[in-house]
């Protein structure tokens, strides 16, 4: 008896002793709230769904070719070239413009439910006639939110649009794929750029109790803004915008008065915060991240540059646009307004689409299909013009969007994108982190659990860092950017910094923080030797023998003013490559004009994070 107590006795210790271990968690992913997934995609694609891609001769590719093709499926192009990525992408918004949503279409198929509306009969008449440019004019005209005599049928536009998210729904496969209903609300008030995609988080159900807004409804977007938050208040759902292109609004994107001709205001900033969290900073119509006019002390300011007209042709670009259409000058407006108004109206976070209105969803230099069909692959490609809009040399294969999220689903991305923890890309998929804190000691970027130190002791890419701990506290910053796996070698990581000086100015400093072939960095004046350049044009080649695979960053803000706000973001630089115009070349042989770019380096941008006193 006394022998089965005492065996009785240890069972009861080894079972309370198994208890507390089991209260000791092991295995050191468990309870981690950070996001862990770097997913990538494309918020900005056009169908045969809008009328301007329909018009140049996207005729026949549709949403569901977009998403198997974005999911690495091979898609024959419009004009029958076979097209597959490389690498399959993770997300995807088809987001075609809302004006005149799919309506094209059925006009050339001379749908009788169409033909026999208002608009259906005027539009019909003028096709028999040969008279398609009036169509498109038409189209024009309500971008430009200019008087207009026709309405769609309500019927028909609920039918599209139904369909536009039905088809969304059928392709959306959390954990591999992810899709998105969205559109394009495509107000552009005197040919000036104010486009934003619209992209909702939740299913058909949801998305089709309201039609998409259009620039027919209202050209401001404040209008938007509240035809957003209806939709979360009836519907129960969630929805933001994202600004894009701001390089070729003539000074309209970041302009510092409303549409009613008021100057902004708290409420005003408030709201666009809210409800547009992130912006497109590169896409094919140029690069929108800085401009050498307004960084001249930048020598990489100038890259993938449109400055010369607005989006549609019409006006000439002066100079003193150019500040309310990039987005570090925005960022730094931004500073200046959170003194004033308390409130910033341009406190987002960055992002790379592509704007392609091709149904195919890519940014790979040598496996581009152009921003429209017509612009497809062939021997005069880069020296074709589109008269007024641009050379089509001009056009990049750009951009990407990338997500630090918990998993591949529409709940995370989304949440993802509004707390900003995004990034852009020109097209290379940099895997980028960036974290900011207080007490980051000099060997934790390169620990191995740097990622915990990062989430646990600071802030990531579109926080805001909380105020200073300490009398003598400066901010410190890991960094680390590793290349694309099918890609080329990295240049350097910089800093880019925004802040207000004595007088509530903002200014302005880009700090070289990781260089690549052991380079050094100037203790003087910052600057670093160029890294090369191995691109043979004629071959369309390069070599990894220059940059590195990985760059490493531990950094201390130098020049830290403790009273004053301040942004900082990362800029990182892949080395020289070929340009698709180079590509193009040595495919069908041709000789470039002098003019024309036929290299470049590629690169990433983080959100910001903002130190708010």
């Amino acid at each position: 008896m006394k022998k089965l107590a005492i065996i009785l006795a240890a069972l009861f210790f080894c079972l309370d002793a198994s208890a507390k271990e089991a209260a000791v968690t092991y295995s050191p992913v468990v309870g981690k709230t950070y996001p862990t997934k770097l997913l990538w995609g494309d918020t900005h694609l056009h169908t045969n769904n809008s009328a301007d891609s329909f018009t140049f001769a996207n005729k026949s590719l549709t949403a569901e070719d977009a998403y198997k093709f974005a999911r690495g499926e091979e898609v024959n192009s419009q004009f029958g070239l076979p097209a597959k990525l490389r690498v399959p992408l993770d997300f995807l918004v088809v987001a075609d413009h809302a004006e005149f949503l799919g309506i094209f279409s059925l006009l050339d198929a001379e749908a009788p439910e169409f033909l026999r509306t208002k608009l259906g009969k005027y539009w019909h008449e003028n096709i028999k006639a040969g008279r398609w440019n009036i169509v498109l004019k038409d189209f024009v005209r309500a971008l430009r939110g200019e008087e207009w005599d026709f309405e769609v049928d309500k019927e028909i536009a609920v039918s599209v649009w139904n369909e536009v998210a039905r088809v969304a729904d059928q392709y959306n496969e959390p954990g591999r794929f992810t899709t998105f209903s969205g559109f394009e609300w495509s107000s552009m008030p005197d040919g000036n750029n104010l486009h934003r995609v619209v992209m909702f988080k939740d299913s058909a159900e949801m998305v089709t109790q309201v039609l998409p807004f259009s620039a027919i409804d209202s050209s401001d977007p404040e209008d938007l803004w509240q035809y957003l938050q209806d939709y979360e208040n009836t519907s129960g759902g969630e929805a933001l915008a994202i600004p894009h292109n701001p390089n070729v609004s003539n000074g309209l994107m970041f302009s510092s008065k409303k549409m009613d001709g008021n100057k902004l205001d708290s409420v005003y900033a408030s709201l666009r915060s809210r409800w547009e969290p992130i912006l497109e900073v590169t896409q094919t119509k140029g690069d929108s991240e800085a401009h050498p006019f307004l960084s001249p002390n930048d020598e990489f300011a100038d890259y993938e540059t449109w400055d010369s007209v607005n989006i549609d042709g019409s006006t000439v670009k002066e100079n003193w646009m150019l500040k309310y259409e990039y987005a570090r000058s925005a960022l730094k407006m931004g500073l200046e307004y959170q003194n004033s108004l308390k409130a910033n109206p341009f406190e987002f976070g960055m992002i790379g689409s592509t704007d392609s209105h091709t149904s195919l969803a890519t940014a790979e230099e040598d496996n581009w299909y152009g921003k429209f069909p017509l612009e497809r692959p062939g021997p005069d490609r880069a020296t074709g013009k589109n008269p007024p809009f641009y050379d089509y040399w001009r056009l990049g294969a750009a951009g990407y969007a990338a997500v630090w999220a918990h998993e591949n689903s529409r709940e995370s991305i989304f949440a993802a994108m509004k707390r900003k923890e995004v990034y852009a890309s020109t097209g290379p998929r940099i895997v980028l982190r960036m974290f900011a804190g207080w007490g980051f000691l000099p060997d934790d970027v390169y620990a191995h659990d740097y990622v915990d130190i990062g989430y646990s002791q600071g802030v990531s890419m579109g926080s805001k860092l909380d105020e200073i701990q300490s009398p003598n506290g400066v901010p410190r910053f890991m960094v680390t950017a590793v290349k694309d796996p099918n890609g080329a070698n990295l240049d350097r990581i910089q800093i880019i910094k925004g802040w207000l000086d004595g007088d509530g100015v903002a200014q302005e400093k880009i700090y070289n923080i990781a260089v690549s072939d052991q380079k050094r960095i100037n203790k003087e004046n910052g600057e670093v030797q160029p890294v090369g350049n191995t691109v043979i044009v004629s071959e369309a080649s390069y070599s990894n023998k220059i940059g590195a695979a990985q760059l490493i960053a531990y950094w201390r803000d130098p020049d830290f003013l403790k009273d004053s706000g301040a942004f900082y973001y990362v800029r990182v630089l892949e080395i020289p490559t070929p340009r698709w115009t180079a590509y193009d070349a040595k495919k069908f042989t041709q000789d470039l004009p002098d003019e024309i770019q036929t290299w470049q380096q590629e690169r990433a941008y983080s959100s910001p994070i903002w130190y708010k006193p």
